[in-house]
Parts: structure tokens; C-alpha cells; sequence
């Protein structure tokens, strides 16, 4: 998964973006590389756990069972800072952390959109 965000300036504040056309959104850009004031984050590799069998993430606790629904955003530059985490802890219920750069809104819409594709993996 890719996550692409408005950027933030020395400030600590989100960067406006405003398209100008229909081929300066920020899909549109990110297809371009132009990537200035944009952020791109990506789901973080899971990891072989002998024991199990099976790829892990750590949740430290947070996520306490196994879905395919469950995933850890981070950036290229430092993948043990998680920005966002979301996972399974019972049947119909889930947990989503998140932290800076991200907002609640960015957060909340991106665990969302993650049921939309995986409907029928389960």
C-alpha cells in the first residue's frame, strides 16, 4: 500500500494543496514523481518468524489477532517510526493508532479505504 500526503513546512504545519487543473492532483503528481510538498509513506514489510511460520509486524500489544486487514504505514527514511497502525483485536472490532505527520482524518480515511479491497480475502 502507498500513502501519499500533503507535505509540512519548517513550521510543523500541512502544506495547501490546490490543484490547478485536473492533472495537478495529488494522484496525478505522485504518477509524475512530482512529489514536492507530498508525502509518501508505504505499508511496512513484514518480517519471518520462524516459530510461526508465517510474516509478522510487531503491534506491541495493540493488535491481538491475525488479519489480513492488519498493517503498519511508515516512511522509507526511518520504517521503525510507525506513522499509523491498524489491526484486528476481535471479530468485528479494530484499533488504529496513528502519529505525526499524519492527522486523525488522514488516518481514519486511509483504515476505511483498507476494507474496500480486501472484502473477500477473508
Amino acid at each position: 500500500m502507498s500513502v501519499i500526503i500533503p507535505g509540512m513546512n519548517l513550521d510543523h504545519e500541512r502544506v495547501e494543496i490546490q490543484p490547478k487543473s485536473d492533472h495537478d492532483g495529488i494522484i496525478e503528481r505522485w504518477k509524475r514523481k512530482d512529489m514536492d510538498n507530498l508525502l509518501e509513506l508505504h505499508n511496512k514489510t513484514p518480517v519471518w518468524n520462524d516459530d510461526t511460520q508465517s510474516y509478522v509486524l510487531n503491534f506491541h500489544g495493540r493488535v491481538t489477532q491475525a488479519s489480513v486487514k492488519n498493517f503498519q504505514i511508515v516512511h522509507d527514511n526511518d520504517v521503525d517510526y510507525i506513522v499509523m497502525q491498524f489491526g484486528r483485536i476481535s471479530e468485528d472490532v479494530f484499533t488504529m493508532d496513528y502519529n505525526y505527520p499524519m492527522c486523525a482524518v488522514q488516518a481514519f480515511g486511509i483504515a476505511l479505504s483498507s476494507f474496500d479491497s480486501k472484502l473477500a480475502c477473508e
